[in-house]
C-alpha cells in the first residue's frame, strides 16, 4: 500500500462524541481519508435468551438513534459525517475493507465485557486476513486502565474503598483531548448511508410520559447543554449530594448516567469541569461526590475486566449456591408492580411509564436498588432476571451497576402519590 492513500476506519460503539475521542484523535493525524462509523448491530434487537425481553427497549433505542443523529450533525459541521450501516461490525468493516481496497487501519475503543470482547475478536480476524492494522484505545472510565497501581488486574481489589483509596492518592486523570476544527474527508465512494427508523429496528416509538423526570434527549449537544445548566447555569452540583436520591424533577441530580453509557459525554471532561468549578467558584462535599461516583463507575468496569463473564454467573464473584426460584407467575406479578409493600410497586410503576432510565436520573440510587432486592430477596429470581427486565426498559446498556449502598426509606410521599395510583 506504498504511496497510496490512507483509509482508516473509525469504529464507533459507545463513545458517540467527538469532544474527547482518541479513536477520531488519532485518524486525523494518522490516515488521509477517515470514516466514522456505526453499526447498528442485529444481534442487540434481538430477545434474551430467558423470558425474551428485547435487549434494547424503545426508550433505549430512542435514545440511541437520537445521539447517532446528534453525531453525524456535528461531524457534518467539522467537514465530515458519520457512516451508518445496519449489520454485524466485523461484516461491515470487512465489506468497506474490500470494497475501498485502501484501508490501512481499523480504529476502536476497547470494551470489557464478553459480547463487545466478541466482536473485537471478529474484527481483529477480518484485519488479520486482509493485512490491516488494528489500532485500539482505552477511554471508557476516568482514570486510565494502564496507570492503574494493580497490575495485573487480577491484583484490583475486591473492595471498592481500598481501590478508590489508592487511585485518588496515585493516579492523575489524563487530559481530554481537543478535536480539530475541520476534519479529514470519507474515503471517496462512500456513503453516509441512512439512519434506521425505529420500526426498523422492531420498536415503536414510545410515549412520552409528562410526569417523567427526564425530558432529555440522546447526544452530545444535549449532554454538553445540561452540564452547562447544572454546573454553571444554575449551581446546582453545589448541592448535589444533599439532592442526588431526590425523586422528582430535573434538578435533585446531574442526569449524566444516559450520556456517558453512550460515550455522548466523556467521564474526563467532566472532571476538567469539576476541577475549574472548585476553581472559580466553590469546592465542597457535593462537588466531590460526583467524582466520587464516576470512581465507582470507573470501579465497576475494572471489576468486569477482572473477572470477564463471571458478572454474569448466577452463582456470582463469590462462587455461591443460591436456590433461586422460577415463578413466572411472581415474577410477572412484580414486572406488573403488583407486588407490596407499595413503595417498591411505585418503583416499578415509574419504570415502565417513564421508561426506566438510571439511578441518576429516574429513580434515586434507593429506588432502583428496593426493585431489584425485591425480587431477588422476596419473590427468589435470579439477579440476572431482575435485571433484565429494567435493561428493556433503559435507554443505555451499561456494564455497570450502582454501588450498594444501604437503602434509606423513600421519604418523598408526593412521587409515590404520582406514581402509586392507590396503593392499598
Amino acid at each position: 500500500m506504498s504511496g497510496a492513500a490512507r483509509t482508516t476506519i473509525c469504529l464507533l460503539r459507545c463513545d458517540l462524541r467527538a469532544h474527547d475521542n482518541q479513536v477520531l484523535h488519532w485518524a486525523q493525524s494518522n490516515a488521509d481519508f477517515v470514516i466514522p462509523l456505526y453499526c447498528f448491530d442485529p444481534r442487540h434487537y434481538l430477545g434474551t435468551h430467558c423470558y425474551s425481553f428485547p435487549k434494547t427497549g424503545p426508550h433505549r433505542l430512542r435514545f440511541l438513534l437520537e445521539s447517532v443523529k446528534d453525531l453525524r450533525e456535528t461531524l457534518k459541521k467539522k467537514g465530515s459525517t458519520l457512516v451508518v450501516r445496519k449489520g454485524k461490525p466485523e461484516d461491515v468493516v470487512c465489506d468497506l475493507i474490500t470494497q475501498l481496497g485502501s484501508v490501512s487501519a481499523v480504529a476502536f475503543h476497547e470494551e470489557v465485557t464478553e459480547e463487545e470482547l466478541d466482536v473485537e475478536k471478529g474484527l481483529c480476524q477480518v484485519c488479520r486476513q486482509h493485512g490491516v492494522k488494528v489500532q485500539t484505545f482505552w477511554a471508557s472510565t476516568l482514570y486510565h486502565r494502564d496507570d492503574l497501581p494493580f497490575r495485573p488486574i487480577a491484583r484490583l481489589p475486591d473492595v471498592y474503598t481500598h481501590f478508590r483509596k489508592a487511585v485518588e492518592s496515585e493516579v492523575k486523570v489524563r487530559p481530554t483531548l481537543r478535536m480539530a476544527d475541520q476534519l479529514k474527508p470519507l474515503a471517496p465512494g462512500v456513503e453516509e448511508g441512512c439512519i434506521p427508523t425505529m420500526e426498523e429496528l422492531g420498536q415503536k416509538d414510545p410515549v412520552t410520559d409528562p410526569r417523567t423526570a427526564f425530558p432529555c434527549s440522546g447526544g452530545e449537544t444535549q449532554a454538553l447543554m445540561r452540564l452547562q445548566y447544572y454546573f454553571w447555569d444554575t449551581n446546582l452540583v453545589a448541592s448535589y449530594k444533599e439532592t442526588r436520591n431526590g425523586l422528582l424533577g430535573m434538578d435533585y441530580s446531574t442526569k449524566f448516567a444516559p450520556w456517558l453509557a453512550l460515550g455522548c459525554i466523556s467521564p474526563r471532561y467532566i472532571y476538567e469541569q469539576i476541577q475549574k468549578y472548585e476553581k472559580e467558584r466553590t469546592a465542597n462535599q457535593s462537588t466531590y461526590w460526583i467524582l466520587f461516583e464516576l470512581l465507582w463507575r470507573d470501579y465497576f468496569r475494572f471489576v468486569a475486566l477482572k473477572y470477564g463473564k463471571r458478572i454474569f454467573s448466577l452463582r456470582g464473584l463469590q462462587s455461591k449456591e443460591v436456590p433461586w426460584k422460577k415463578d413466572l407467575q411472581l415474577f410477572d406479578c412484580w414486572k406488573a408492580g403488583k407486588q407490596s409493600p407499595p413503595q417498591e410497586r411505585t418503583c416499578m410503576h415509574a419504570s415502565a411509564a417513564q421508561g426506566q432510565r438510571d439511578r441518576f436520573l429516574l429513580l434515586s440510587q434507593e429506588g432502583r436498588v428496593m426493585q431489584a432486592a425485591r425480587e431477588t430477596r422476596s419473590a427468589g429470581a435470579p439477579a440476572a432476571e431482575a435485571a433484565r427486565i429494567t435493561v428493556h426498559l433503559e435507554p443505555s446498556r451499561r456494564q455497570k451497576s450502582g454501588p450498594n449502598n444501604v437503602m434509606r426509606d423513600l421519604r418523598d410521599a408526593s412521587w409515590m402519590r404520582i406514581f402509586g395510583g392507590r396503593l392499598r
